[in-house]
């Protein structure tokens, strides 16, 4: 795989993650290390790619009736 396919993925932090789904940072965290959200370790740190978390949110949506 080129260098090149990841230059249009956008990384979020974990913070942000957390704003967008509305969740805690520790719940992203507890998606993270179960496999859940997919993530890149930086450092110290997780960036999670934006499409990863579009992806979780959307293989997690039920449908009430």
């Amino acid at each position: 795989m080129s260098t090149s396919a990841f230059g249009d993925v956008r990384f979020l932090t974990v913070a942000e993650v957390a704003g967008v789904m509305r969740v805690s940072k520790m719940t992203v965290y507890r998606l993270v290390h179960s496999g859940e959200l997919t993530a890149v370790r930086v450092g110290r740190s997780f960036r999670v790619p934006e499409q990863a978390v579009q992806d979780y949110l959307r293989d997690s949506y039920i449908e009430t009736a």
